[in-house]
Protein backbone atom coordinates (compact mmCIF):
# COMPACT_ATOMS: atom_id res chain seq x y z
CA UNK A 1 0.00 0.00 0.00
CA UNK A 2 1.62 3.58 -0.60
CA UNK A 3 2.20 6.19 1.82
CA UNK A 4 0.49 9.11 0.20
CA UNK A 5 -3.43 9.34 -0.16
CA UNK A 6 -5.34 7.20 -2.85
CA UNK A 7 -6.45 10.20 -5.13
CA UNK A 8 -2.81 10.85 -5.69
CA UNK A 9 -1.89 7.72 -6.72
CA UNK A 10 -1.59 8.21 -10.15
CA UNK A 11 0.05 10.63 -13.01
CA UNK A 12 -0.53 14.12 -12.43
CA UNK A 13 -1.74 16.94 -11.45
CA UNK A 14 1.50 19.11 -12.03
CA UNK A 15 1.99 22.87 -11.74
CA UNK A 16 0.30 24.32 -14.71
CA UNK A 17 2.41 27.62 -13.69
CA UNK A 18 5.96 26.86 -12.73
CA UNK A 19 7.06 30.29 -13.04
CA UNK A 20 9.58 32.67 -15.09
CA UNK A 21 12.78 31.18 -13.40
CA UNK A 22 11.53 27.93 -14.12
CA UNK A 23 11.73 28.97 -17.69
CA UNK A 24 14.59 30.39 -17.38
CA UNK A 25 16.94 27.78 -15.89
CA UNK A 26 15.35 25.62 -18.53
CA UNK A 27 16.05 27.95 -21.57
CA UNK A 28 19.70 28.62 -19.81
CA UNK A 29 19.23 32.38 -20.44
CA UNK A 30 17.53 35.09 -18.69
CA UNK A 31 14.02 36.30 -20.49
CA UNK A 32 14.12 40.15 -20.44
CA UNK A 33 11.06 41.47 -21.66
CA UNK A 34 7.76 39.87 -19.25
CA UNK A 35 4.58 40.07 -21.50
CA UNK A 36 2.76 35.94 -20.46
CA UNK A 37 1.71 36.81 -17.15
CA UNK A 38 -0.90 39.44 -15.62
CA UNK A 39 1.40 40.46 -12.72
CA UNK A 40 1.00 44.21 -11.89
CA UNK A 41 5.05 44.28 -12.81
CA UNK A 42 3.88 48.08 -14.31
CA UNK A 43 2.63 49.75 -10.86
CA UNK A 44 4.64 51.94 -9.77
CA UNK A 45 4.31 51.34 -5.73
CA UNK A 46 5.06 54.97 -5.13
CA UNK A 47 3.31 54.77 -1.86
CA UNK A 48 5.15 50.92 -1.32
CA UNK A 49 8.49 52.77 -2.43
CA UNK A 50 8.36 55.31 0.55
CA UNK A 51 7.79 53.05 3.23
CA UNK A 52 10.00 49.85 2.55
CA UNK A 53 12.45 51.49 -0.35
CA UNK A 54 12.76 50.26 -3.68
CA UNK A 55 13.86 46.69 -3.06
CA UNK A 56 10.56 45.41 -1.47
CA UNK A 57 8.55 47.80 -4.08
CA UNK A 58 10.48 45.52 -6.86
CA UNK A 59 10.24 42.17 -5.20
CA UNK A 60 6.20 43.01 -4.27
CA UNK A 61 5.44 42.93 -7.80
CA UNK A 62 6.49 39.61 -9.19
CA UNK A 63 5.54 35.78 -8.29
CA UNK A 64 8.62 34.50 -5.92
CA UNK A 65 10.21 31.25 -7.24
CA UNK A 66 7.37 28.49 -7.61
CA UNK A 67 10.58 26.13 -7.35
CA UNK A 68 12.01 28.12 -4.24
CA UNK A 69 15.79 27.24 -6.44
CA UNK A 70 17.60 29.22 -4.64
CA UNK A 71 16.81 28.97 -1.01
CA UNK A 72 16.87 25.07 -1.50
CA UNK A 73 20.38 25.31 -2.90
CA UNK A 74 21.45 26.94 -0.17
CA UNK A 75 19.94 24.46 1.74
CA UNK A 76 21.74 21.48 -0.02
CA UNK A 77 25.27 23.32 0.45
CA UNK A 78 24.44 23.99 4.42
CA UNK A 79 22.77 20.70 5.55
CA UNK A 80 24.26 18.21 2.18
CA UNK A 81 20.84 17.27 1.72
CA UNK A 82 19.86 16.54 -1.91
CA UNK A 83 17.65 19.45 -4.18
CA UNK A 84 15.33 16.37 -5.17
CA UNK A 85 14.23 16.15 -1.37
CA UNK A 86 14.10 19.36 -0.06
CA UNK A 87 10.44 21.75 -0.75
CA UNK A 88 9.90 24.76 0.55
CA UNK A 89 6.38 26.38 1.49
CA UNK A 90 4.46 29.13 3.74
CA UNK A 91 6.49 27.91 7.31
CA UNK A 92 6.30 24.86 8.85
CA UNK A 93 2.37 24.79 9.81
CA UNK A 94 1.80 25.12 5.65
CA UNK A 95 4.42 22.35 5.50
CA UNK A 96 2.21 20.56 7.78
CA UNK A 97 -1.41 20.93 6.18
CA UNK A 98 0.73 20.15 2.81
CA UNK A 99 1.96 16.59 4.51
CA UNK A 100 -1.71 15.49 5.62
CA UNK A 101 -3.32 16.10 2.31
CA UNK A 102 -0.39 14.66 0.68
CA UNK A 103 -0.42 11.22 3.16
CA UNK A 104 -3.95 11.30 4.41
CA UNK A 105 -7.45 10.08 2.78
CA UNK A 106 -10.64 11.27 4.66
CA UNK A 107 -11.23 9.18 7.70
CA UNK A 108 -7.38 8.37 7.86
CA UNK A 109 -5.86 7.92 11.67
CA UNK A 110 -3.23 9.87 12.60
CA UNK A 111 -1.74 10.10 15.92
CA UNK A 112 -0.42 12.70 18.56
CA UNK A 113 0.40 13.41 21.98
CA UNK A 114 -2.21 14.95 23.86
CA UNK A 115 -1.57 18.39 24.36
CA UNK A 116 1.66 18.79 21.67
CA UNK A 117 0.91 21.79 18.93
CA UNK A 118 -2.29 22.09 18.33
CA UNK A 119 -2.09 23.70 14.85
CA UNK A 120 -1.53 19.42 13.47
CA UNK A 121 -5.11 18.80 15.36
CA UNK A 122 -6.53 21.44 13.95
CA UNK A 123 -5.25 20.73 10.31
CA UNK A 124 -6.08 16.89 10.73
CA UNK A 125 -9.50 17.64 11.60
CA UNK A 126 -9.92 19.87 8.63
CA UNK A 127 -8.64 17.23 6.76
CA UNK A 128 -11.27 14.92 7.89
CA UNK A 129 -8.82 12.66 9.83
CA UNK A 130 -9.77 10.57 12.70
CA UNK A 131 -7.05 12.18 15.80
CA UNK A 132 -5.81 9.41 18.17
CA UNK A 133 -4.29 11.21 21.31
CA UNK A 134 -2.05 9.37 23.31
CA UNK A 135 -0.66 10.77 27.25
CA UNK A 136 2.63 12.86 27.72
CA UNK A 137 5.33 10.72 29.89
CA UNK A 138 4.62 13.36 32.94
CA UNK A 139 6.78 12.15 35.98
CA UNK A 140 9.58 13.90 38.30
CA UNK A 141 12.12 15.95 36.24
CA UNK A 142 10.60 14.80 32.99
CA UNK A 143 7.70 16.10 30.35
CA UNK A 144 8.31 14.69 27.07
CA UNK A 145 6.41 12.67 24.19
CA UNK A 146 5.76 8.73 25.09
CA UNK A 147 7.21 7.27 21.88
CA UNK A 148 6.54 3.83 23.06
CA UNK A 149 2.57 4.50 23.23
CA UNK A 150 2.67 6.44 19.80
CA UNK A 151 3.93 3.58 18.29
CA UNK A 152 1.41 1.26 20.00
CA UNK A 153 -1.26 2.94 19.15
CA UNK A 154 -0.02 3.41 15.57
CA UNK A 155 -0.17 -0.04 15.40
CA UNK A 156 -3.38 -0.73 16.94
CA UNK A 157 -5.11 1.88 15.05
CA UNK A 158 -3.55 1.20 11.80
CA UNK A 159 -2.40 4.63 12.01
CA UNK A 160 -1.29 6.28 8.50
CA UNK A 161 0.67 9.23 10.20
CA UNK A 162 2.41 10.00 13.67
CA UNK A 163 2.85 13.30 14.71
CA UNK A 164 6.31 14.33 16.83
CA UNK A 165 7.35 17.99 17.44
CA UNK A 166 11.12 17.13 18.86
CA UNK A 167 12.00 19.31 20.47
CA UNK A 168 8.70 19.54 21.69
CA UNK A 169 6.67 22.10 21.79
CA UNK A 170 5.04 22.61 24.74
CA UNK A 171 7.36 20.91 26.86
CA UNK A 172 10.91 21.53 25.16
CA UNK A 173 11.56 18.28 25.38
CA UNK A 174 14.33 16.75 22.89
CA UNK A 175 14.42 12.82 22.26
CA UNK A 176 17.73 11.73 20.29
CA UNK A 177 17.81 10.92 16.79
CA UNK A 178 17.98 7.20 17.82
CA UNK A 179 15.04 7.07 19.89
CA UNK A 180 13.00 8.81 17.01
CA UNK A 181 14.18 6.61 14.02
CA UNK A 182 13.48 3.71 16.60
CA UNK A 183 9.71 5.41 16.43
CA UNK A 184 9.72 5.13 13.41
CA UNK A 185 10.95 1.22 13.01
CA UNK A 186 8.38 0.27 15.25
CA UNK A 187 5.23 2.45 13.17
CA UNK A 188 3.15 0.14 10.32
CA UNK A 189 4.74 -0.26 7.51
CA UNK A 190 2.83 2.43 5.57
CA UNK A 191 2.46 5.52 8.24
CA UNK A 192 4.36 8.04 7.97
CA UNK A 193 6.36 9.71 11.09
CA UNK A 194 5.50 13.54 11.21
CA UNK A 195 8.57 15.07 12.60
CA UNK A 196 8.38 19.08 13.46
CA UNK A 197 11.27 20.10 14.00
CA UNK A 198 10.50 24.09 14.43
CA UNK A 199 13.10 24.51 16.92
CA UNK A 200 15.84 22.05 15.41
CA UNK A 201 18.40 25.63 15.71
CA UNK A 202 18.08 25.82 19.49
CA UNK A 203 19.19 21.52 19.27
CA UNK A 204 23.16 21.47 21.10
CA UNK A 205 23.88 19.11 17.78
CA UNK A 206 22.21 21.34 15.01
CA UNK A 207 24.84 21.16 13.17
CA UNK A 208 25.60 17.41 12.87
CA UNK A 209 25.47 15.73 9.70
CA UNK A 210 22.10 14.14 10.66
CA UNK A 211 20.84 17.20 10.82
CA UNK A 212 20.18 17.55 6.52
CA UNK A 213 19.87 13.52 6.33
CA UNK A 214 16.61 11.94 4.29
CA UNK A 215 15.01 9.31 6.27
CA UNK A 216 12.85 7.12 4.63
CA UNK A 217 9.23 7.06 6.10
CA UNK A 218 9.81 10.65 7.96
CA UNK A 219 8.95 13.92 6.89
CA UNK A 220 10.67 16.26 8.61
CA UNK A 221 9.58 19.88 8.76
CA UNK A 222 11.91 23.25 9.77
CA UNK A 223 11.06 26.88 9.78
CA UNK A 224 13.08 30.63 9.27
CA UNK A 225 10.53 31.75 12.28
CA UNK A 226 12.35 30.89 15.24
CA UNK A 227 16.25 30.76 14.95
CA UNK A 228 16.05 33.50 12.04
CA UNK A 229 13.29 35.09 13.08
CA UNK A 230 10.78 35.52 9.82
CA UNK A 231 7.64 34.68 11.46
CA UNK A 232 6.16 37.17 9.57
CA UNK A 233 7.07 36.25 6.09
CA UNK A 234 5.98 32.81 6.20
CA UNK A 235 8.58 30.02 4.85
CA UNK A 236 10.05 27.46 6.11
CA UNK A 237 11.44 23.56 4.26
CA UNK A 238 10.67 19.99 4.81
CA UNK A 239 13.17 17.26 4.58
CA UNK A 240 11.69 14.22 2.78
CA UNK A 241 12.58 10.88 0.18
CA UNK A 242 12.87 12.85 -3.10
CA UNK A 243 9.44 9.97 -4.62
CA UNK A 244 7.23 11.58 -1.75
CA UNK A 245 8.42 14.92 -2.65
CA UNK A 246 7.06 14.66 -6.14
CA UNK A 247 3.60 13.76 -4.68
CA UNK A 248 3.52 16.50 -2.53
CA UNK A 249 4.59 18.77 -5.14
CA UNK A 250 0.61 17.60 -6.61
CA UNK A 251 -0.75 19.42 -3.90
CA UNK A 252 0.92 22.42 -3.22
CA UNK A 253 0.04 25.82 -3.48
CA UNK A 254 2.46 27.06 -5.99
CA UNK A 255 2.94 30.76 -4.98
CA UNK A 256 2.01 30.37 -1.25
CA UNK A 257 6.25 31.71 -0.59
CA UNK A 258 6.35 35.38 -1.60
CA UNK A 259 9.51 37.03 -3.45
CA UNK A 260 10.34 38.81 -0.55
CA UNK A 261 10.19 35.68 1.89
CA UNK A 262 12.32 33.82 -0.68
CA UNK A 263 14.88 36.81 -0.67
CA UNK A 264 14.77 37.71 3.03
CA UNK A 265 15.41 33.42 3.36
CA UNK A 266 18.54 33.56 1.08
CA UNK A 267 19.58 36.38 2.98
CA UNK A 268 19.89 34.89 6.65
CA UNK A 269 21.20 32.17 5.51
CA UNK A 270 24.04 34.09 3.46
CA UNK A 271 24.58 35.53 6.91
CA UNK A 272 25.01 32.55 9.57
CA UNK A 273 26.84 34.32 11.59
CA UNK A 274 23.87 36.76 12.76
CA UNK A 275 21.64 32.98 13.50
CA UNK A 276 24.32 31.24 15.58
CA UNK A 277 24.38 34.74 17.61
CA UNK A 278 20.99 34.84 18.03
CA UNK A 279 20.62 31.11 18.98
CA UNK A 280 23.69 31.84 21.65
CA UNK A 281 22.03 34.39 23.47
CA UNK A 282 18.49 33.04 23.78
CA UNK A 283 19.85 29.56 24.46
CA UNK A 284 21.76 31.75 27.65
CA UNK A 285 18.56 33.64 28.21
CA UNK A 286 16.89 30.39 28.54
CA UNK A 287 19.09 28.84 31.28
CA UNK A 288 19.16 32.51 33.34
CA UNK A 289 15.74 32.16 33.51
CA UNK A 290 14.69 28.13 34.28
CA UNK A 291 17.58 28.86 36.59
CA UNK A 292 16.14 32.01 38.43
CA UNK A 293 12.63 30.45 38.26
CA UNK A 294 14.01 27.03 39.86
CA UNK A 295 15.55 28.90 42.20
CA UNK A 296 12.28 29.67 43.50
CA UNK A 297 11.03 26.52 43.72
CA UNK A 298 9.63 26.17 39.99
CA UNK A 299 9.44 22.65 38.11
CA UNK A 300 11.01 22.99 35.02
CA UNK A 301 11.72 20.34 32.61
CA UNK A 302 14.92 20.76 30.89
CA UNK A 303 14.16 22.50 27.45
CA UNK A 304 16.13 22.70 23.84
CA UNK A 305 13.56 25.53 22.46
CA UNK A 306 13.37 29.32 22.82
CA UNK A 307 10.98 28.72 25.68
CA UNK A 308 10.65 27.15 28.58
CA UNK A 309 7.59 24.97 30.41
CA UNK A 310 6.99 25.93 34.13
CA UNK A 311 5.03 22.62 35.96
CA UNK A 312 2.52 23.67 38.30
CA UNK A 313 0.89 21.21 40.19
CA UNK A 314 -2.62 22.20 39.32
CA UNK A 315 -4.54 23.43 36.39
CA UNK A 316 -6.66 25.98 38.62
CA UNK A 317 -3.54 27.63 39.64
CA UNK A 318 -1.79 27.47 35.81
CA UNK A 319 -5.31 29.50 35.21
CA UNK A 320 -4.76 31.60 37.84
CA UNK A 321 -1.39 32.30 37.12
CA UNK A 322 -1.75 33.15 33.31
CA UNK A 323 -4.98 35.26 33.76
CA UNK A 324 -3.25 37.50 36.25
CA UNK A 325 -0.01 37.94 34.36
CA UNK A 326 -1.89 38.94 31.34
CA UNK A 327 -3.75 41.52 33.75
CA UNK A 328 -0.37 43.46 34.00
CA UNK A 329 0.34 43.24 30.65
CA UNK A 330 2.39 40.05 29.95
CA UNK A 331 0.95 37.03 27.67
CA UNK A 332 2.83 33.71 28.33
CA UNK A 333 0.84 30.53 26.99
CA UNK A 334 -1.51 28.18 28.39
CA UNK A 335 -2.04 24.78 26.53
CA UNK A 336 -5.62 25.24 25.41
CA UNK A 337 -5.82 21.31 26.41
CA UNK A 338 -6.64 20.12 29.41
CA UNK A 339 -4.03 17.15 29.70
CA UNK A 340 -1.33 20.20 29.76
CA UNK A 341 -3.31 22.90 31.56
CA UNK A 342 -1.16 22.79 34.61
CA UNK A 343 1.69 23.88 32.25
CA UNK A 344 2.65 27.56 31.05
CA UNK A 345 5.15 28.06 28.49
CA UNK A 346 7.01 31.11 28.64
CA UNK A 347 9.70 32.67 25.96
CA UNK A 348 13.23 33.24 26.43
CA UNK A 349 12.63 36.97 25.15
CA UNK A 350 15.20 39.69 27.04
CA UNK A 351 11.67 41.09 28.10
CA UNK A 352 11.36 37.93 30.02
CA UNK A 353 14.15 38.60 32.33
CA UNK A 354 13.14 42.10 33.09
CA UNK A 355 12.67 42.54 37.39
CA UNK A 356 9.08 42.14 38.06
CA UNK A 357 7.84 40.83 34.38
CA UNK A 358 6.65 37.54 35.77
CA UNK A 359 5.51 38.67 39.15
CA UNK A 360 2.33 36.75 39.77
CA UNK A 361 4.25 33.57 38.79
CA UNK A 362 7.41 34.33 41.19
CA UNK A 363 4.51 35.28 44.19
CA UNK A 364 2.93 31.62 43.69
CA UNK A 365 6.25 29.97 43.40
CA UNK A 366 7.09 31.75 46.66
CA UNK A 367 4.14 31.35 48.68
CA UNK A 368 3.96 27.44 47.79
CA UNK A 369 7.54 27.02 49.47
Amino acid sequence: MSRHARHLDRSGPSNPFPGLKALERKLGREVPHRLGSNEGLDMPHQALKARFGDEVATLARAYGDAEAMDVRQRLNALLGTPLEALIIDAGADSLMALALRTLCDPDSTVIASAGTYPTFRYFAEGQGCRLVEVDYHDAPSVLAPDLDALADRAVRDNARVVYLANPDNPSGHLHSDADILTLRDALPEDCTLLLDEAYHDFRDDADAPAAGEVWPGVVRLRTFSKAHGLAGLRIGYAIAEPALIEVMHKVRIHYAVSSLALAAAETVLDHPEETTQHVRDVIARREALAGHLRVLGADVPPSATNFIAVRLPEAELAARIHRELLEAGTLVHRPAHPALGHVLRISTLEDALAPGRLAALERALEAQH
